[in-house]
């Protein structure tokens, strides 16, 4: 797969070179693993995250104060990742169909575009979130020019704009096409040679993971040793506030992003990688082209999870979105349980996974 996250399916010019060159055993055991868990697994994750994701906007729109800037980040992502969530179970019957696509060429092409659409926004809106976090953490002083709300929603457009610009080729060249071959009707990529799939497929891996995770790494690692070194001179101080205690839990949460966002993507842009070197014939043999079909429906399987867990590691980790939630069910709650609410928000500040002040939350 090298065009969406989700389809196994190669473009017509690669499956019909494929197809003249080397013919290589049926895995009908292996395939009927893949046909039977990755639907279930893909409508789980769209259920679990739709909800997550929803409940992120629920709680930002409605409540009454004003959005920090990390949080107009983290609303564009929840948005990016509800586009991408409600794609996954006409990718979950596809695959449930055995590849044979039964929604039609408008919906294939449209879906598929939003799927890439995704990809690319909710990637680089994590970027915005780590430079935020950088600006937030590392240089404490006011920077009003490069911090402020009206930059923050004009980043955002700007990576809606790129986003839409680099999902173009898949909303024009993706199409339901006949493969006599396996008599099915797939939804597709057809690009007018080989050298389009490749291109695609660089751009995927280059523009997709490798720039946006490099500055990501390089962002909180450099937001890591700055609060390591201000730890250990206030240590060297005996210095006693919260500040050294916010700064380990930020570095904990630094590194559960960076993990977990290289944990679900990584794999996916490997075997995209490899793709591409099987279809240039770097690698050749049946070995290959079974690792990369095998290995890439489980790879999308893991890159579809980071959706469904962001609301976790970027929202509900954070003790201000947990205050945000109770002040707002807080206006749907009778008054005569107002002496519980209070002793509840109480709880709620003292039951945190990482009590950070940052900008994440």
């Amino acid at each position: 797969m090298t065009e969406t996250p989700l389809l196994n399916i190669p473009s017509s010019n690669q499956s019909e070179n494929r197809s003249n060159s080397t013919i290589c055993p049926e895995q009908d055991d292996w395939w009927d693993i893949v046909y039977y868990i990755v639907p279930k697994y893909l409508n789980a994750v769209c259920a679990i995250g739709m909800l997550g994701n929803v409940f992120v906007l629920f709680i930002y729109s409605l409540h009454k104060g004003p959005l920090k800037i990390a949080e107009i980040y983290l609303m564009n992502l929840a948005v990016a990742d509800l586009i991408f969530l409600m794609g996954l179970p006409f990718w979950a019957e596809n695959i449930r169909n055995k590849f044979n696509w039964p929604f039609g060429s408008f919906v294939c092409r449209s879906n598929s575009a939003s799927i890439s659409l995704n990809m690319y926004t909710s990637i680089y809106l994590l970027v915005a979130v780590s430079v935020d976090r950088y600006w937030t953490l590392v240089h404490t002083l006011n920077h009003r020019g490069i911090r402020s709300k009206a930059v923050a929603k004009g980043i955002c457009l700007l990576i809606w704009f790129f986003g839409i610009l680099l999902s173009v080729p898949v909303f024009m060249f993706r199409t339901v096409k006949e493969y006599p071959q396996w008599n099915i009707s797939a939804c597709t990529l057809d690009f007018p040679n080989p050298a389009w799939e490749i291109a695609q497929s660089l751009v995927l891996n280059i523009v997709g993971f490798v720039l946006p995770s490099t500055a990501i790494i390089f962002l909180n690692f450099s937001t890591i040793r700055s609060l390591q070194k201000k730890a250990r001179v206030r240590r060297a101080l005996r210095t006693k506030d919260c500040k050294g205690r916010k700064g380990t839990k930020a570095t904990r949460l630094i590194f559960t992003v960076v993990l977990t966002f290289l944990f679900c993507w990584a794999p996916h842009h490997f075997f995209v990688f490899l793709d591409v070197l099987h279809d240039t014939e770097v690698i050749k043999g049946c070995f290959w082209e079974e690792l990369i079909n095998f290995g890439e429906q489980f790879a999308h399987m893991l890159a579809t999870t980071n959706s469904c867990i962001n609301p976790v590691i970027y929202v509900f980790v954070g003790k201000y979105f947990r205050q945000k939630a109770l002040e707002v069910f807080s206006q749907f709650i009778p008054c005569g349980f107002s002496l519980k609410w209070v002793s509840l928000k109480e709880m709620s500040s003292n039951f945190k996974m990482f009590p950070v002040r940052s900008s994440l939350t």
